[in-house]
């Protein structure tokens, strides 16, 4: 469980093809106090660390997860939002957030708004999650504010905090984020679902 504040930005040191799967090596300043099967969220997909080593850490995504996020297409060098897992007891400045990613959403527009950013994007229509203004919704691994949206569409506003301390800095229009509905939506998405 995590709560899409981020931590810091990593970098990908390397990646390794591995049959289906895919290595990742990422540098961080905690990486000395990892440990093998710790949860960590980049860019909002929760992993498991797999070894800790020389301020690197390595973990693995299966099939499932390039398919359904934006990690597949990560280069050597690329940046990432990283969060570790929430502690019991922790002040939960975000929403809570399962590190599921449900599918990417592509940024269509950037405006400047006088010290803030708006950040449209794009999503699949047919996608029977929910979002909501005013409601949350996790940007590669960012918990933001829905400002507007419609079916297949929203806009996130950006402070100048959030935008230098995470990957939003780099983002360009058509490049992919990873979504992750918010949780209580799409029980609710689910329940309508089976009554109709």
């Amino acid at each position: 469980m995590f709560t899409g504040v981020i931590e810091e930005v990593g970098e990908i040191t390397t990646l390794i093809q591995e049959d289906g799967n895919l290595r990742l090596t990422v540098a961080a300043s905690f990486s000395k106090e990892l440990k093998v099967d710790e949860s960590i969220s980049h860019n909002g997909v929760c992993l498991t660390v797999v070894k800790a080593h020389d301020g690197n850490y390595d973990v693995v995504c299966v099939d499932e997860t390039l398919k359904r996020s934006n990690l597949g297409k990560l280069k050597r060098g690329d940046t990432v939002n990283l969060e570790r897992s929430l502690k019991i007891g922790d002040r939960l400045d975000g929403h809570f957030v399962q590190g599921h990613v449900d599918e990417t959403a592509t940024c269509n527009s950037i405006f400047n708004n006088k010290g803030s950013w708006i950040f449209g994007f794009d999503y699949d229509k047919a996608s029977k999650n929910i979002v909501v203004e005013k409601g949350s919704v996790c940007l590669n691994g960012v918990s933001l504010t829905v400002v507007h949206c419609g079916k297949g569409f929203f806009s996130v506003a950006i402070i100048p905090y959030t935008f230098e301390h995470t990957t939003f800095k780099s983002l360009k229009l058509g490049d992919a984020a990873n979504i992750e509905f918010d949780i209580i939506g799409k029980y609710v998405a689910k329940m309508m679902e089976e009554r109709s």
